[in-house]
């Protein structure tokens, strides 16, 4: 799909997109200046650094790397506090000069110049967050718990500056008298929300309590995010013996003995508290008594009474999260964090979540009975605790599907699943990848594509950080290092995904789990929705959309990586190079639900538990929580099944507690579950998995659109209709009837 022509320019990006990056206090030197009477060009002088500190430090000098990348291989980490004043100098200048300006408030001279404000800041703290999330250590944890509530301060100050939002609130109440074109509309629209919901119509001692909130919330999240990550990293399970080691296959030996490696203790081997360690090690290993300890470090990181412990953390969190929604006129966070998404009500989304779990429970009902057999088979006498489920779900599923997991990942390597991945992309929109060797990275396992249009013109970079390692916080997600816009000329994409595979010896390939080789795919649908991004604001650029739609281009692409037709061209022998078998691609194809049920029930509770959280409207019940007994509450009441656990329990529920993206909409997931479902079901009605005319729809009004547009009218330009919950149902096996009682 043709572009238009292209400056390799560092985008500008809006303190409105990225609060993240906003969230802290300004430096005291900055607020000693800000007392002084001195004009915005002044402050900014005042506060700019010499020559010679710029050449010293890179995040203070423009980058002359290819893409106006970021410089990862010279920057330090006593660099970041420097670029940070001056970020936020010249932001706040950036500010004083829209808010004070004498001429009425036009679109351009109020909503396009704050559009443009924060070029800096937002510079440096995407590439602080790059490495704070991916490459971490003591010092970069400092740097975060001291810029957090600083930053926060300082996005507090804009959102609450009293003539900034007279002039923000002037043209949205002029809207239709203005001369605007649809995004512009769009985009005056989302600012105006934005500059409400963070308060800007409070007065007198609410604005100040609700900047004091805002500011102590960003050191919560911290706190919990690095407590999480830091008791997580503490744990290491060392397999002495022959014994310890039993059952496990290669790919997880040599995966245990490179985690053992990282580590530094070269010659053993350790299971970890990564994903991509703990689960095989639960499906594989007949020690029980390892499991048992394994599972219940994964279940209770966070939560372990020492100094990392995040019950009191929580608690704080809650307390703060209900002053600041009641602040805001709404009942609590919840009502707050759903008002204006497609859900629009926190019970909405658990009526969807209550909808699909009478199905979930009895789909895992029948897979129980499947497991209890497998147990009794195999001799075992002892009740069925949660750290027997993936095991004996293994013996069920090989049982009754004659399916090999091991085989299944010898046709599964990462290189493969990256190209496949780049092959969908290229024949739905008509894109390509091109290795890069010459961009710098923070870390050897970094690589880096270049993406360019049908016409060969660039279009951005991708980033793909796989593997697991020490410093790196758990999980999976896409980040950008810049956003696409159009404000002044074509500014390119930096997009990054990053993973926790267990990374394999050298000389070895990288195998994957086909959840594992889904999960890869689904973090390049959110990359794509960045580096598609085609409009001309930086706010509304990418996947700056409804929190509850965000996951939607992520989930369709999952469906690709299932198509026959890519798995037959990727999915090859690592050693012979020759494709899946026949048979094992049916066996698979069989087996694709088979742990269905489980895997709903233990999203569908944490999201219970989430939303419950955030729905408590008493201050007092929150002073007095238990996580674990409330916990135990919301899943009693929803009849969760004693063998099998919640997908995240609180105490390292980041989604829930670590930030603000997903606190109080984990359902999303399964929000966007619907959507991913009927919407790949339109392809299936085509009979082409890359029907032109579709992807040309899916491309002009999600993977491109950014947040141009409501998500709902999005969609149904997409899908022609509103969404069905019937093809999720369908597709995950959960047309099941409960039993009769």
């Amino acid at each position: 799909m043709p572009r238009p022509a292209q400056t390799l320019l560092p985008a500008p990006q809006p303190f409105l997109l990225v609060p993240k990056t906003l969230r802290g206090a300004l430096m005291s030197a900055c607020a000693a200046l800000a007392v002084t009477a001195l004009s915005p060009t002044a402050f900014a002088q005042a506060t700019t650094p010499g020559a010679a500190q710029m050449a010293d430090n890179p995040l203070l000098a423009e980058w002359d790397t290819p893409f106006g990348a970021p410089p990862f291989d010279r920057i330090e980490a006593d660099h970041f506090i420097p670029a940070y004043e001056r970020g936020m100098a010249l932001h706040k200048a950036e500010i004083e000069a829209i808010a004070s300006n004498t001429a009425a408030p036009t679109f351009d001279n109020t909503i396009v110049a704050l559009e443009r404000a924060g070029t800096e800041l937002s510079r440096v703290g995407r590439t602080f967050g790059a490495i704070a999330a991916s490459a971490t250590n003591d010092e970069i944890r400092d740097i975060q718990s001291t810029m957090s509530p600083r930053l926060a301060a300082h996005s507090s100050a804009i959102f609450l500056d009293e003539d900034l939002f007279a002039r923000v609130d002037k043209l949205q109440q002029d809207a239709g008298r203005l001369t605007l074109n649809d995004e512009q509309a769009r985009v005056l629209e989302r600012t105006h929300n934005r500059f409400v919901r963070a308060g800007a119509r409070l007065e007198g001692a609410d604005r100040a309590r609700l900047a004091e909130i805002t500011e102590s919330l960003a050191s919560l999240y911290t706190a919990f995010s690095q407590n999480a990550q830091k008791d997580a990293e503490e744990f290491a399970l060392v397999l002495d013996s022959d014994a310890d080691k039993a059952g496990l296959p290669d790919s997880a030996l040599s995966a245990a003995a490179q985690a053992a490696t990282d580590r530094d203790m070269d010659g053993q081997h350790v299971v970890t508290l990564a994903r991509s360690s703990f689960e095989p090690f639960m499906t594989f290993s007949p020690r029980r008594d390892l499991r048992e300890r394994v599972f219940k470090a994964w279940t209770n990181r966070g939560d372990n009474d020492n100094d990392y412990d995040n019950e009191e953390t929580i608690r704080q969190i809650l307390q703060l999260r209900l002053e600041r929604a009641n602040l805001l006129g709404y009942e609590n966070f919840a009502a707050f964090r759903t008002a204006n998404t497609m859900a629009g009500t926190p019970e909405a989304a658990h009526d969807l979540l209550s909808e699909v779990w009478e199905g979930a429970l009895a789909k895992f009902e029948q897979e129980e009975d499947q497991i209890r057999k497998a147990m009794a088979d195999a001799g075992a006498t002892h009740a069925l605790e949660p750290w027997d489920w993936w095991y004996y779900a293994d013996k069920a599923r090989a049982d009754l599907y004659d399916l090999d997991e091991d085989a299944v990942k010898a046709h599964l390597s990462l290189d493969n699943i990256i190209e496949a991945q780049f092959a969908v992309a290229n024949r739905l929109f008509g894109v390509n990848f091109t290795e890069r060797d010459d961009i710098p990275i923070y870390h050897p396992d970094v690589r880096v594509w270049e993406m360019t249009d049908a016409d060969g013109e660039a279009i951005g970079l991708f980033y793909g950080d796989y593997f697991a390692r020490p410093g790196k916080r758990s999980g999976a997600w896409m980040s950008a290092l810049r956003t696409q816009h159009k404000l002044d000329g074509e500014v390119l994409p930096l997009i990054m995904n990053n993973c926790n595979y267990n990374k394999p010896a050298p000389g070895e390939p990288a195998l994957v789990s086909m959840r594992e080789a889904e999960v890869v795919f689904h973090e390049f649908g959110h990359a794509l929705h960045g580096l598609l991004s085609d409009v001309t604001h930086p706010s509304i650029s990418g996947t700056a959309v409804d929190f509850d739609f965000v996951e939607f281009p992520a989930q369709i692409y999952e469906h690709w990586m299932r198509d026959e037709a890519v798995i037959r061209e990727f999915a090859t022998h690592y050693e012979t190079g020759e494709p899946m078998p026949a048979a094992l691609l049916e066996n698979m194809r069989k087996a694709a639900n088979a742990k269905s049920g489980f895997s709903n029930v233990e999203f569908i509770a944490s999201a219970f538990v989430d939303l419950a959280y955030n729905r408590i409207t008493d201050p007092d019940m929150i002073a007095g929580l238990d996580v674990n007994s409330f916990e135990d509450g919301v899943l009693a009441q929803a009849e969760m099944p004693h063998a099998i656990e919640m997908r995240h329990r609180s105490p390292h529920f980041r989604h829930s507690f670590a930030g603000e993206l997903y606190a109080g909409g984990y359902y999303t997931y399964m929000w966007a579950g619907v959507l991913d479902n009927d919407g790949y079901a339109a392809f299936e009605e085509a009979g082409d998995p890359f029907d032109p005319e579709l992807a040309k729809k899916l491309y002009d009004n999600v993977f491109s659109a950014g947040n141009s547009r409501p998500a709902m009218e999005a969609y149904t330009a997409f899908r022609g209709r509103e969404p069905s919950v019937e093809p999720l149902l369908t597709n995950r096996g959960l047309n099941v009837a409960k039993p009769e009682m």
